[in-house]
């Protein structure tokens, strides 16, 4: 993936000096549980941080070249998301009021009261219009979830983009508002095309990019591999999945983020068409998407 031709975000911030001790342990174990949490029992991002303990930041560590590097890398994957969505939006008659990305250190207060903890993965707090993203998490989907690469760690940051999106057009309060309204299976059901939705339209993000990449100097912005790479990670964040790794048996009526094959199609076919009017997961019957 090219992506050090991408423009730099102005609305990236960058936090360092959590404490490492102050996170859930490492290894698959801590991941698992912590994405459970929210893939599985439908566990809004928020709330899940609201009862997370506070904890304290440890002193500022050097940043290395690799930290540097991925740093640059968050920052040019948002300003393309930024340039693709004010795009899009403006040819539908409307503005994209860009959300901003912070990138931490095993854990940061946030601004609704909570905590970021790097063990939750990266997420989207809709009431902060604000993507949370330990970068630790790129290397702990390269060990422990099977799902790396640098167009991969794009596809995650792009599907929290697409959960603003989601937040700007009304979907995500359409579905949030749902919740202690209706039977858990069927809420359940709504997560699932939310979900869906924002896996779409990550790969409408990069069907953009990647035009525009081309039209500018003739190189396209991925390459070979590139695709498979978020083929993978789709595939190791499926609800199927994460319940098999975790010991569960597979339960359909708990999938709130949908099966791998249902990701990998989603983000497949906003890819392949760029097309935002093809990604509506709200009015197809369920058992079809």
């Amino acid at each position: 993936m090219r992506w050090e031709k991408l423009r730099k975000s102005e609305h990236t911030e960058r936090r360092r000096g959590g404490g490492k001790g102050a996170a859930m342990g490492g290894g698959i174990g801590a991941i698992i549980m912590a994405l459970i949490a929210i893939f599985i029992f439908k566990n809004d991002p928020g709330e899940v941080l609201q009862n997370l303990s506070q904890g304290q930041q440890g002193a500022a560590k050097p940043q290395t070249e690799q930290q540097e590097q991925i740093e640059q890398f968050v920052s040019r994957i948002q300003g393309s998301t930024e340039d693709v969505w004010s795009e899009l939006f403006r040819k539908a008659g409307s503005q994209y009021d860009i959300p901003k990305l912070i990138s931490y250190d095993h854990r940061t207060p946030t601004k609704s009261g909570g905590v970021a903890d790097a063990a939750m993965g990266p997420f989207y707090i809709p009431v902060e219009e604000t993507i949370y993203i330990d970068t630790a998490f790129f290397g702990q989907m390269d060990r422990d979830l099977g799902g790396g690469g640098d167009f991969a760690y794009a596809y995650v940051i792009a599907h929290e983009v697409g959960h603003h999106v989601q937040k700007l057009t009304g979907k995500t309060n359409d579905v949030h508002s749902q919740k202690g309204r209706i039977p858990d299976a069927q809420y359940n059901q709504l997560s699932v095309r939310l979900e869906l939705q924002a896996d779409f339209y990550a790969g409408v993000w990069a069907h953009h990019a990647n035009k525009s990449a081309l039209a500018e100097d003739g190189q396209p912005l991925l390459e070979e591999g590139d695709i498979e790479e978020a083929m993978n990670s789709a595939k190791a964040i499926g609800d199927d999945t994460l319940q098999s790794k975790s010991g569960r048996q597979i339960d359909p009526e708990t999938f709130n983020h949908g099966t791998s094959e249902q990701r990998q199609r989603w983000f497949l076919k906003g890819l392949r068409s760029g097309d935002i009017n093809q990604g509506d997961t709200f009015n197809i019957p369920y058992r079809q998407l």
